[in-house]
């Protein structure tokens, strides 16, 4: 082991430790299937909110900003205001109603709102593919980093975050991950304020340069004429709608007691995510200035500590760098195979076979060992996918499919499950067919190209008019239930309490 390599190892090594400590701490609270799946909905709002910003603040968030803002500028600032953002949206239109709906998962609602077991298939297809997706970079990150800090092969960081995450899910469930995730959450916030911090004054110490600001670099918006001005706000619509649609946010909305908390819960991320998104641009401006490589914009936060100073202090900058990189992996992958875990289980795993039939917390078990082995064979066979560019499709999907589904379904009674079947399949197959292009590397310029790189401005509007327009088409198909369970879902608790 080289000195270099020295930092990066002991903080990969204390962050894998400390999770595996907290998530066996967190084992004996787990005892019942409703643990397992939604921490038997006793997680107050504080503590869900650091577990959501744990698992939210992904490889994306902690590599991926400052790489594009280092690579392509200001407009790339719209990914943290975006997903900031659409925890916003979320809050109006969403946190609280999901949360009365009773339900442990995505498809769970959709099945209890159009009483159609079809529609429930659909969206354990959605579930599970869109969580695989943003799965899958997780891994490659941390493939990434390990290769940065000590020339491993791409596929040994893959496979230590594979392993710890399915210790993990494995042993406690929701129950061990909320105080794994809220650990992390702090832990990425440190390892990113105080690295800016030093490196703000080092760079004003040495008399404050400004970076060689092009006009393509320092816009808010794309300079590209309307190709540009499409992509940006094409970003700007995935990011704000897709939040809402991502299967490993939604669940974390079940652990809370009531619809109150769900709110205040979402009040308190709004914050956490505000202060985490003003590091990742600090990290991409400076490594303009010091002249970081572009073509290792992922690794841009690990190395620039060391580019702007020499001896220990950027080694010890480096190392806690490295931990929140670690943690990001891990918080994140953690969520999504609990997400895609409990569907799988419900859905597949937990479904009779052979006459016989697993019980709950054997269920999941066996569906997160498939939840993660998928994603971690596709990082390994696709190494070089960006990790930000590969979460912004999944967020173009979720916003295409679910966030119809769950805007639609909480506020438009006359929603049916032929409507909802016919616009989620337009919506997937629509962003679905962008992210086939985009991986495939079918690239050929001009519209086509652009429209397929960044599908929501098209495709989620498409998913919204054919799920209007098929349940305007079959209006006896409304279930009968609808009235009653839309009372269920807007009614406050204060107000259910008062009448009983």
């Amino acid at each position: 082991m080289s000195l270099d390599a020295a930092p990066g190892i002991i903080a990969v090594a204390l962050v894998t430790i400390a999770t595996l400590t907290i998530g066996t701490w967190g084992l004996r609270f787990s005892r019942t299937t409703s643990d397992f799946f939604v921490a038997s909905r006793a997680v107050n709002a504080r503590l869900n909110a650091s577990a959501i910003g744990g698992e939210y603040l992904s490889a994306a968030s902690f590599l991926g900003i400052a790489g594009l803002v280092l690579t392509l500028g200001a407009e790339m600032l719209w990914y943290p205001i975006g997903w900031t953002a659409g925890y916003l949206v979320l809050l109006v239109l969403v946190a609280a109603p999901l949360r009365r709906s009773g339900a442990y998962t995505l498809p769970d609602f959709a099945e209890a709102r159009l009483g159609s077991r079809s529609v429930r298939a659909l969206c354990s297809t959605l579930v599970v593919t869109i969580g695989w997706l943003y799965l899958m970079p997780q891994l490659q990150g941390a493939g990434i980093t390990l290769r940065s800090i000590v020339g491993a092969p791409t596929w040994v960081g893959p496979v230590l975050v594979a392993v710890v995450v399915l210790a993990n899910v494995t042993s406690g469930g929701m129950r061990s991950v909320t105080f794994v995730q809220a650990f992390q959450y702090w832990l990425k916030l440190t390892a990113l304020l105080v690295p800016a911090a030093v490196l703000v004054v080092v760079w004003a110490g040495d008399g404050a340069p400004r970076p060689p600001m092009g006009e393509e670099w320092s816009l808010p918006l794309a300079s590209g004429g309307p190709q540009g001005l499409y992509l940006t706000y094409s970003l700007i619509l995935a990011t704000f709608l897709g939040t809402m649609g991502l299967p490993h946010v939604g669940v974390r909305f079940y652990t809370n007691p009531d619809g109150r908390a769900a709110r205040h819960t979402t009040l308190v991320v709004l914050m956490l995510l505000g202060a985490f998104y003003l590091f990742p641009p600090v990290f991409g401006a400076l490594g303009r200035i010091y002249g970081a490589d572009p073509h290792s914009a992922d690794t841009l936060v690990i190395e620039l500590p060391r580019l702007m100073l020499d001896g220990a202090v950027g080694d010890v900058l480096t190392g806690l760098v490295v931990a929140g990189a670690f943690a990001a992996f891990l918080s994140t992958s953690s969520g999504l195979a609990i997400a895609v875990s409990g569907v799988l289980s419900q859905d597949l795993v937990g479904r009779p076979w052979g006459g016989r039939r697993l019980d709950g917390v054997t269920a999941f078990r066996v569906a997160a060992v498939i939840a993660v082995t998928v994603p971690f064979v596709a990082a390994v066979l696709m190494p070089n996918v960006g990790v930000a560019r590969a979460v912004g499709l999944a967020f173009a999907v979720a916003a295409s499919t679910f966030c119809p589904l769950l805007v639609l379904g909480i506020w438009w009674r006359r929603l049916t499950d032929v409507g909802a079947t016919a616009g989620l399949l337009a919506g997937f197959v629509g962003s679905g067919t962008a992210v086939a292009w985009t991986l495939g590397g079918w690239q050929t310029g001009g519209w086509p190209s652009v429209l397929l790189g960044q599908p929501a401005a098209w495709s989620v509007p498409l998913a919204f008019a054919v799920m209007v327009g098929g349940s305007l088409l079959t209006p006896a198909r409304v279930p009968a239930q609808t009235n009653r369970l839309l009372v269920r879902l807007h009614t406050p608790e204060d107000l259910e309490l008062d009448r009983g």
